[in-house]
C-alpha cells in the first residue's frame, strides 16, 4: 500500500490556533481516532487505514500538522515546538465535537501526541505511539537531517533535489512508482522550510518524558515495525515496559507500518481501541 491508496475519506479544513489545518476524515462513527504524521509526512501517510478502520466502526481523521504539506504554519522555525504543536492537536480534537478521541502519532507525531496528552489527558481516550520513541532521535536519520539542514536557506526544492540525488542508488527508491515519486516531491516542496527546520530541532532535542506520560493515566499502545530503523525496536520495547503499555510489533514492516503492513496495523489499533 502507499500514500495514494484509494479511500472514501473526505477532505476538510479545521481552524485551530489561527491556522487552517488540512484533514482527511471518514464519516462520523461511535468513536473517533485522530492521526498525526511524522517529520516530512502528511495525512496521506494513513490513507490505507481509512477504509478498514471505518469498516470496524471508527471515524478516522488525519491531519497535516502546521507547516506540513497543505497546512500553513508560523514563518519562524522557533514556533514549531512540540508543546505548541500539541496545543494545535488539542484544538483540532476539541473542534471535532466527538468527545475524547483516540490519538495516534507516527514518529515525530508521537512526540507531539504525547505533549497533547500531557497537557490535557481528559481530551483523549488513548494514545498510540506508532514507530515513535521516548526522546530525541539518534543514528542515521539524525545524521541525514543534519546534512540537509544547511540547504534549508536555499528552499525546499533544493533540499528535495539533494535528497533525491542521494536516493538514486537506493533500490527502494528506484522501484517507487512514478506517480508516488511525484506525490512525495509535491508534498515536500509544498511544506514549510521554517516548519522543517523547527520540527527537526524539536526532533533532535526532545527530552525523555516517559515517566510523565505513565503518570497521566491515559491508556497507551506502543506499536512499531519489527525492522524499525528510526528508534530501535529495543528502545521502543523498553519505553513500553516503562509505561506499562500494551506493545504490538508489526511483522514485515519497518518505520511506516500503516503503509508497509496495513492489515496488521489496523488489527492492532482496533484491538487496542476496543478495550478502551
Amino acid at each position: 500500500m502507499t500514500q495514494l491508496a484509494p479511500h472514501r475519506a473526505d477532505r476538510l479544513t479545521i481552524t485551530a490556533a489561527g491556522y487552517p489545518i488540512a484533514a482527511l476524515a471518514s464519516r462520523p462513527a461511535a468513536a473517533t481516532a485522530l492521526f498525526l504524521p511524522g517529520y516530512t509526512g502528511s495525512k496521506e501517510d494513513f490513507a490505507p487505514l481509512f477504509d478498514p478502520l471505518a469498516a470496524a466502526g471508527y471515524r478516522v481523521v488525519a491531519i497535516d500538522q502546521p507547516g506540513q504539506f497543505e497546512s500553513p504554519g508560523p514563518d519562524d522555525a522557533r514556533g514549531y515546538t512540540v508543546d505548541w504543536l500539541g496545543s494545535v492537536v488539542r484544538a483540532v480534537a476539541d473542534s471535532l465535537g466527538d468527545g475524547p478521541v483516540h490519538l495516534v502519532g507516527h514518529s515525530f507525531g508521537g512526540l507531539v501526541g504525547r505533549a497533547a496528552v500531557l497537557a490535557e489527558p481528559s481530551a483523549f481516550r488513548s494514545l498510540t505511539l506508532l514507530s515513535s520513541g521516548p526522546q530525541a532521535i539518534v543514528g542515521a536519520r539524525r545524521a541525514r537531517m543534519e546534512r540537509l539542514e544547511p540547504l534549508l536557506p536555499l528552499g525546499m526544492v533544493a533540499v528535495y533535489d539533494a535528497m533525491e540525488e542521494a536516493g538514486r542508488l537506493d533500490p527502494v527508491w528506484q522501484s517507487t512508482p512514478a506517480d508516488l515519486q511525484a506525490f512525495l516531491r509535491k508534498r515536500f516542496v509544498a511544506s514549510s522550510a521554517a516548519g522543517l527546520g523547527g520540527m527537526g530541532d524539536a526532533l533532535r532535542t526532545e527530552p525523555d518524558r516517559t515517566a510523565d506520560l505513565a503518570a497521566a493515566g491515559v491508556p497507551v499502545l506502543v506499536c512499531y515495525g519489527e525492522r524499525d530503523d528510526a528508534w530501535l525496536p529495543s528502545v521502543q520495547a523498553d519505553m513500553a515496559r516503562r509505561l506499562g503499555a500494551l506493545e504490538e510489533v508489526i511483522p514485515d514492516a519497518a518505520h511506516s507500518p500503516a503503509i508497509e503492513n496495513t492489515k496488521q496495523t489496523a488489527v492492532a489499533l482496533d484491538r487496542f481501541w476496543a478495550a478502551h
